[in-house]
């Protein structure tokens, strides 16, 4: 812009410098030429004058005519400054005030005697040998009373004045054009500024709209021609303003959806490379997307059955899916559905991937076949039982009263199992499906664990085991109290349904996260016994529908294998955490977090 302003500067200096140079020249050339007019104009009213006063009948001789004659001009230029000269009608010289006229040539031919013997004036400019300079001449013809020329009266003035005049003339307007043209170039330079200033700052905010910064504007301007160009600018401003707002926006809203979507999505482009990876098709596939954006599917480290069906769809150029499972980073089984990209003009750009793990969905089928199955078994053990002695019973057993009374119990046993197993389903259904409604309330811990533990001392002393709990005396809690004493005694029972006579059942209280006033938000139960313990490879399942570790020794003691997973539900509905540590032959830990404030 600068070098604009500077082009513009020097344009209007040179239009107006010349405009300025061209007025001048003409002026001093009109003023040069009325300058010479005005000495022409003088010189004709002194020679008129000069020849009105002067005696032109003196007789004599010639030396007495160019004594005369020569004393007359002497006189006049002392009294005009300019030569005189006086010359005969057949053009000899009879005085001249700069020269001896005996010594002039004849001037009857000289420009100026023509011209004034024709016109009555004569004028003419030329180069004096006699006197060595240029002169200007002025002549007119002396007539006498008849009107006949008796003689020619001629004045000359040296050019070496008027070129004198010319030049201080000309020193005059160069001084002058010169001032004029600093001036020039000072308004030239306001006025290129003016102009230059408003396309200067649209430049600025055109730059930085480019660099991305669509808040510049122009400053507002006259409503001319550059102001609606500024006028236009900020319109467009704004508009890309709100275009790249809207971009911003639906940029956020779908990033934020790929970020957090439980899918993965992958996008390879036309040239086979992935060009787009969410964190859930990270997690799924094992790789960063640093890792593998840029590179080529087929150099991806992918499982060669997935590189096929990517390579399947680009060649075929068709949807695909299929489940297939995946054993790196963890083993899982994915449904993969596959979809060739296409713009509007139907051109094929890419193939778009989405990724389902689906291994949670699968387990969950198994886990329901198995849990139907183990409901079947567990349902049929009982009523088979049931069935077995009854027949027996109506067979003849009701004869022998010992024998009748032992089936009898047999069958009220059985029934009592196939009641508890039922409640437990019923139960667990209930809090898996969120039927159950939480009453929450403060619990005060000693009392209420001292109700749970007198439920089942009995129970304990029949093993001889020693029941014990460690509770702070001022140790509260907001729950659900009937869940709670269900979590308690589930396994509070366990621990004495698998701990060898004469073992330890220990339940102890302890806060976490005490603050420096010792209020706590959250509170540790830990469960312990001294029980057979449960082996490491049986650990990860141990909160699974009817799994049991010993199975004999679960249906011996009456269990139905859900008590863990009831506990567990019931933990998580208090929004609190279950884990279970224990080693074999030494005894069994559970420990529970929950938080104190719901």
């Amino acid at each position: 812009m600068t070098k604009f302003r500077a082009k513009l500067t020097l344009i209007l200096i040179l239009l107006i410098g010349c405009s300025m140079l061209v007025a001048g020249i003409f002026m001093a050339k009109v003023l040069e030429n009325s300058h010479v007019n005005s000495l022409q104009e003088n010189m004709e009213r002194e020679l008129h004058v000069i020849a009105s006063s002067g005696v032109w009948d003196y007789q004599g001789t010639d030396a007495e005519l160019f004594k005369y004659y020569t004393t007359q001009a002497h006189r006049l230029k002392d009294a005009t400054t300019e030569r005189l000269t006086y010359i005969r009608a057949d053009g000899k010289v009879l005085g001249d005030s700069d020269q001896l006229p005996e010594q002039m040539d004849n001037h009857l031919t000289r420009p100026e005697i023509a011209a004034a013997a024709k016109d009555g004036i004569g004028y003419t400019t030329r180069y004096s040998d006699t006197l060595k300079e240029n002169m200007l001449y002025a002549a007119i013809p002396v007539k006498n009373e008849a009107k006949l020329t008796i003689g020619y009266l001629r004045i000359s003035l040296g050019l070496a004045q008027v070129d004198k005049s010319i030049r201080s003339l000309w020193y005059f307007l160069i001084s002058g054009l010169a001032i004029l043209f600093v001036i020039a170039g000072i308004v030239s330079y306001r006025i290129a500024k003016g102009i230059t200033r408003p396309i200067e700052r649209m430049t600025k905010v055109a730059q930085q709209i480019t660099n991305l910064n669509y808040e510049s504007r122009v400053p507002a301007y006259r409503n001319d021609e550059v102001g609606q160009l500024g006028q236009a600018i900020n319109r467009m401003s704004e508009s890309l303003q709100g275009q790249m707002a809207r971009i911003q926006e639906n940029e956020r809203r779908l990033q934020g959806v790929m970020e957090n979507m439980m899918s993965g999505i992958m996008m390879i482009d036309r040239e086979e490379r992935i060009m787009l990876l969410n964190p859930s098709a990270e997690a799924i596939l094992g790789f960063s997307s640093q890792e593998l954006l840029g590179k080529k599917y087929n150099e991806a480290k992918q499982q060669y059955d997935f590189t096929k069906m990517i390579q399947e769809c680009i060649e075929l150029q068709e949807p695909i899916s299929d489940e297939m499972m995946f054993y790196y980073p963890a083993e899982r089984i994915l449904d993969i559905h596959l979809s060739p990209i296409a713009h509007e003009d139907e051109e094929w750009s890419g193939v778009l991937i989405v990724l389902h793990d689906i291994t949670a969905v699968r387990r969950l089928e198994r886990m329901r076949s198995e849990f139907v199955a183990n409901v079947s078994h567990e349902l049929k053990t009982p009523i088979a039982a049931v069935k077995g002695f009854a027949e027996t019973l109506l067979a003849g057993a009701l004869n022998d009263k010992e024998t009748a009374v032992s089936f009898l119990q047999i069958i009220f046993d059985e029934s009592e199992r196939l009641n508890r197993l039922i409640g437990d389903i019923l139960e667990l259904s209930k809090i898996e499906s969120k039927r159950i409604p939480m009453n929450f309330s403060p619990v005060y811990l000693p009392e209420f664990l001292e109700r749970s533990f007198s439920v089942l001392r009995k129970e304990a002393e029949k093993k001889h085991i020693e029941l014990s709990m460690t509770v702070e005396d001022d140790m509260y809690i907001e729950a659900d109290e009937d869940r709670l004493r269900q979590i308690i005694i589930n396994l509070l029972s366990n621990g004495i349904a698998y701990t060898q006579d004469g073992g330890k059942v220990r339940l102890r209280v302890e806060p976490l996260e005490t603050n420096a006033d010792g209020d706590y938000e959250r509170l540790r139960f830990i469960v312990s016994d001294t029980g057979m313990g449960i082996p490491r490879k049986d650990l990860p399942r141990i909160f699974e529908r009817f799994y049991r570790v010993d199975k004999a020794r679960s249906r011996s003691s009456g269990g139905t294998g859900l008590g863990l997973s009831i506990v567990k539900h019931l933990v998580e509905m208090h929004k609190g955490t279950i884990r279970v540590e224990s080693e074999v032959g030494v005894g069994t830990k559970f420990i529970i977090e929950l938080p104190v404030i719901h």
